[in-house]
């Protein structure tokens, strides 16, 4: 070892040329490490948000979106910046991102995206890049902040409550449902601003007469009282309820169906063996013996599953209801045609029965935009359109 020590000593202390060989080793370590850090300083300068905005493009068209929303001011006084939700925080990730954006700079380069004109035409294709690596990563820039083992689920709003429990158990990706949640939405996307906006927007004429029906367009929270202080449950978009009474801002309604007898019981199907919720009533509700009426029950010969019809008059807020459900299918019908085409020729409505089609709905919900409750909407018009009812 001695020996080896020796000669490798030597050989570093032998001239190449004028300069030691040692020399020139730590001359080549010195500037890999002027290089490194000069490049790491200017990578991180990339990361600013200063930065982002130095283009006219950032500055003048999702900037000022994003100072309008809670990411940029909040109780907490956190805000997120542009390169907290759009450069990966893993090294390799990040230095794969940046390669990336050299396509972005060639467009703000040559113009591309130039004018307000031009870059609202090419902002679907951006978002969904966009959408598409958030999907891909799991939303992992998000859940640097946003941990679902960290969130306080149980006080949350009953419909927000459902959801997340839903999203949590499958560690589903944020940008599922928060698309839009610190830009502004493309205009071509059918999402809340499109087809829900227009539903929400008719309902403002509609009547709450007594003992008429009236159809929810949105997930709406339901209450045990008149004063909607106690939680009831959830209904389901595109659901049919009686109207059995009505207060200055609240109705009571009347939902009746079926659930299995499985678990509490909490959620409501329309009919019995059908998969097409109507409710997903609160676990104190759905184990009442006052709260709910329950009748006869039956086996389903088909899953060995026992069901059991029942009844159940909530309170509900006096808005997002329609006193006419086809105003609901011609919407959900063109939402359908319009955005599952993109891919391929969808399904004849009427190619699965009312059953088959949430599996099949799932397996296309990776190739569009929308939001909960428009996927809720499209799901029961494809439910009720199906073969189980072609002859109806």
């Amino acid at each position: 070892m001695k020996e080896f020590i020796r000669k490798l000593w030597a050989t570093m202390r032998r001239p190449a040329t004028k300069i030691s060989l040692g020399a020139l080793t730590l001359g080549g370590f010195i500037a890999g490490v002027i290089f490194w850090g000069g490049f790491n300083t200017a990578l991180e300068m990339t990361n600013t948000e200063k930065f982002c905005i130095s283009c006219h493009t950032m500055r003048e068209n999702v900037y000022p979106e994003l100072q309008h929303t809670v990411h940029w001011s909040n109780t907490s006084g956190v805000r997120a910046t542009c390169p907290d939700c759009h450069v990966p925080h893993n090294w390799t990730d990040k230095i794969a991102r940046k390669m990336q954006a050299s396509k972005e700079v060639f467009a703000q380069v040559f113009g591309v995206i130039g004018t307000r004109e031009k870059f609202l035409d090419k902002r679907l294709e951006l978002a969904q890049h966009e959408w598409a690596r958030f999907s891909a990563n799991g939303s992992a820039e998000c859940k640097t902040c946003h941990k679902y083992e960290s969130m306080q689920i149980e006080n949350m709003r009953p419909a927000a409550r459902l959801q997340m429990t839903q999203a949590a158990e499958r560690d589903q990706s944020c940008i599922d449902c928060h698309k839009g949640i610190a830009h502004e939405l493309p205009a071509e996307m059918d999402s809340t601003g499109g087809m829900l906006g227009k539903l929400i927007s008719m309902s403002h004429s509609t009547s709450f007469d007594k003992d008429k029906p009236v159809y929810s367009v949105n997930f709406l929270e339901m209450y045990v009282d008149e004063g909607l202080t106690q939680d009831g449950g959830v209904l389901e978009p595109a659901s049919k309820v009686i109207v059995l009474d009505d207060s200055k801002d609240a109705i009571k309604i009347s939902i009746t169906g079926w659930r299995k007898m499985k678990g509490f019981g909490r959620v409501i199907y329309e009919d019995f063996g059908l998969n097409i919720a109507s409710a997903a009533l609160s676990k104190a509700v759905a184990q009442s013996q006052t709260d709910i009426r329950t009748f006869e029950t039956k086996e389903d010969d088909l899953t060995g599953l026992t069901w059991q019809r029942v009844e159940v008059d909530l309170w509900a807020k006096k808005s997002n209801f329609l006193d006419n459900v086809d105003p609901i299918w011609t919407e959900a019908k063109q939402a359908y045609e319009t955005n599952c085409s993109l891919c391929h020729t969808q399904p004849d409505v009427a190619h699965f029965d009312a059953n088959t089609w949430p599996g099949m709905f799932d397996g296309m919900m990776g190739f569009v935009n929308f939001d909960q409750a428009t996927q809720a909407l499209v799901l029961k018009y494809l439910q009720k359109h199906s073969s189980t009812f072609a002859d109806h």
